[in-house]
């Protein structure tokens, strides 16, 4: 889902001259076309947090642009109406280099969109870049797999794995307040 980025600066000065942060953490998941796994990671994210009553910015994006401005694909849309998430006012957008300034967190869901990131992030950028299943103890470094090209099935596994990752990453912006 697109958020409104014409807020001010995130970071105050406090007296010390030290960063004071003045908003919630920001989160931004990055797949290939933004129309499976990024959204339904930014679903499960969403409810985690509001769960768990903690503030946080969510949103996602695709390294690919081929569906800018579309709704998620229908089986993720049917896979998050399932968990009793509706997403399908999501609309796909392409990450920009804008990102790496704005958010804490960019967390890619597999490597090759990894790469695309690293490749991306300008020397100045502040996002921490990261897989989503390294914040899940015992399966960092490995990536969701792409149900795209499969049935319901994948959707549902892909499901699984990006509630796992938002649940860990959700304990790791936790620890950091």
């Amino acid at each position: 889902m697109t958020t409104d980025r014409s807020t001010a600066h995130p970071f105050t000065r406090d007296q010390s001259g030290h960063a004071a942060r003045d908003r919630p953490p920001a989160v931004l998941f990055v797949c290939l076309g933004n129309i499976c796994r990024s959204p339904l990671a930014e679903a499960a994210l969403r409810a985690a947090a509001e769960a768990a009553g903690q503030a946080v910015e969510v949103d996602s994006a695709g390294t690919g642009g081929w569906h800018i401005g579309e709704p998620p694909d229908p089986r993720a849309q049917s896979v998050a109406r399932a968990h009793g998430i509706d997403i399908g006012g999501y609309r796909v957008r392409q990450v920009s280099r804008s990102d790496f300034a704005h958010f804490d967190h960019i967390v890619a869901l597999d490597h090759e969109n990894l790469d695309v990131l690293r490749s991306l992030r300008p020397d100045d950028a502040r996002a921490r870049l990261s897989l989503l299943l390294d914040h899940v103890p015992g399966r960092e470094g490995e990536a969701v797999a792409d149900p795209y090209f499969g049935g319901p099935e994948g959707f549902e596994a892909a499901w699984a794995e990006v509630t796992a990752g938002a649940e860990g990453l959700l304990a790791t912006l936790r620890k950091a307040e």
